[in-house]
């Protein structure tokens, strides 16, 4: 392999089938090293990181990164020897990246964890997904692991990092949380009421998904992909079928495309309403709760109507949707927008206008615009902090090429300008649903998909509600799947809450964690 300094590889660089401008090349580990350097000074950023094993194809391990610049995705792929490249205790590694960008500290734990390949000189080693749930020496991801082994639970101490001083204190929180969600460990290490430092431990929520979809045709793994996470069926659903349609060269029809549109900016509602209500919940405004509850309940029943399912999932297939949408329908979804758009405006006033509310969001769980760049946050947080990624925007498909996205942002970084975008984002969303009930053009809504090509790449990547959701697909000799990754943005930005709630009391945090609303379940396939 060609140690071709890694600028002058990227002018070689083969893009993949698909709309989505995806470029792919197998790398050495210099040009690997080189690589953050060389995305830094271009404004990129890491997008998500994964390991493979392909020992059956090459005798060799593989771990990919995706980084995303001004002109697309870049998708690097580093072929590791399974003898070779060893650390002292056997496993096969690759130059960190964690040095260089924040999100990869997480990211690479995993790795570790679901393939035994770890990164030379991480800034730690501890489990990040095991919980100690099967032995240091086993592999989920590696193709001798059956997926169904059973194992007796380890008695496995997981250390937090100490904080010391006077008047110090821990306090954990979860992972069994009180209400009915998903479980996180969180660990406030604090002084009175004041936070000094979180730590958190996901990974309790690890289902073997990446596992489930080795073996797969691609029609199969959309299923699968679509149950990644409940609230983010659309956008994963849509990403996946991105990549799968470009395994399969097929060509979504017009219409079709337009109708995933229509189903992702009614994802994106649905949770800002719930989360609006939510936040005003938390602050003590059960109106608000009450109000938007009501909201998203009639949003939900009409997905039901339209799309046979409430989440609209099992909407988006490979080669386009389930199922027509009838002008009727369409011309009663803009009398449904303009009424929402109403009752919105009228409880943001509301929202507003309550001190007691801005008294508890002004100020509360702030980044700044700074501090997200360096931690590379992403999606509606990042733009809350005055940073303007929305690939809708930024690399637009279908038909969002044609709807012109303006971009909500807000400077402020903390609750209430998280508040602020999810207002601006449900009206903005509003405005593209008019714009795609009134336009779309006529049509087929399905093109046939075929067989995947076999020994082959695909990505696929669409702005959900949170941010961007990744998927990369690898095809086998069969044209099956042999690897598929889900990338959530809750990766990047769970380590940003960390930051947000240092400095202010332990009885803001359940609303600035609401404020970002993270996924446990998506991040931890």
């Amino acid at each position: 392999m060609s140690d071709t300094p890694l600028p002058e590889l990227l002018c070689g660089f083969a893009r993949l089938a698909g709309a989505l401008p995806v470029w792919r090349a197998v790398v050495t580990p210099r040009q690997w090293r080189d690589a953050p350097g060389f995305v830094r000074n271009r404004n990129g950023r890491l997008v998500a990181l994964w390991g493979t094993d392909r020992r059956t194809r090459d005798g060799r391990f593989g771990i990919a990164a995706v980084y995303a610049t001004a002109k697309g995705f870049v998708w690097l792929d580093l072929p590791i020897d399974a003898a070779g490249h060893a650390t002292e205790r056997g496993f096969p590694q690759y130059p960190d990246l964690a040095a260089d960008f924040a999100p990869a500290a997480r990211m690479q734990r995993a790795v570790a964890d679901l393939t035994g390949i770890r990164a030379e000189s991480p800034p730690e080693h501890r489990p990040w997904l095991r919980h100690a749930a099967w032995p240091e020496t086993y592999f989920p991801l590696r193709h001798e692991a059956r997926g169904d082994e059973r194992f007796t639970a380890q008695d496995e101490p997981y250390e937090f990092v100490a904080v010391e001083g006077d008047g110090v204190h821990e306090i954990a929180v979860g992972p069994v949380h009180a209400g009915i969600i998903e479980p996180g460990h969180f660990r406030f290490s604090v002084v009175g009421e004041k936070v000094l430092r979180l730590e958190e431990r996901l990974g309790y929520a690890h289902k073997g998904i990446e596992k489930r979809f080795e073996g797969m045709d691609v029609a199969a793994g959309a299923r699968l992909a679509a149950r990644v996470s409940g609230d983010t069926t659309v956008a994963y659903g849509w990403a996946y079928c991105m990549a799968a349609e470009s395994l399969c060269a097929t060509e979504v029809p017009p219409r079709a495309r337009w109708l995933r549109a229509l189903a992702l900016e009614r994802e994106r509602i649905a949770n800002h309403l719930g989360d609006l209500g939510a936040l005003g919940n938390d602050a003590a405004f059960a109106f608000g709760f009450a109000q938007f509850s009501r909201l998203r309940e009639t949003w939900l029943r009409r997905n039901r109507e339209i799309f046979g399912h409430r989440l609209c999932m099992d909407w988006i297939v490979p080669g386009g949707v389930a199922g027509d949408v009838p002008a009727s329908t369409l011309t009663q979804l803009r009398d449904d927008c303009a009424a929402l758009d109403g009752e919105v405006h009228r409880l943001q006033s509301i929202y507003d206008e309550h001190a007691g509310l801005q008294d508890r969001f002004v100020g509360t769980g702030r980044v700044d615009r700074e501090l997200a760049a360096r931690l590379q946050c992403t999606g509606m947080a990042a733009r809350a902090s005055g940073l303007g990624t929305d690939l809708r925007a930024a690399l637009p498909v279908a038909p969002y090429d044609r709807l012109g996205v303006q971009v909500v942002q807000a400077p402020g970084g903390d609750v209430a300008a998280r508040v602020a975008v999810r207002f601006a984002d449900i009206y903005e969303s509003l405005r593209l649903l008019g714009d795609i009930a009134r336009d779309i053009p006529d049509g087929a809504i399905r093109a046939h998909a075929g067989a995947a090509a076999p020994d082959s790449f695909a990505a696929g990547a669409v702005e959900g509600w949170r941010g961007e959701v990744f998927v990369a697909i690898e095809s086998d000799a069969r044209g099956r799947i042999q690897r598929a990754h889900c990338h959530d943005p809750s990766w990047q930005n769970w380590p940003v809450l960390e930051h947000a709630i240092m400095g202010n009391i332990v009885a803001d945090f359940p609303l600035i964690n609401k404020s970002f609303n993270l996924s446990y379940a998506g991040h931890d396939l």
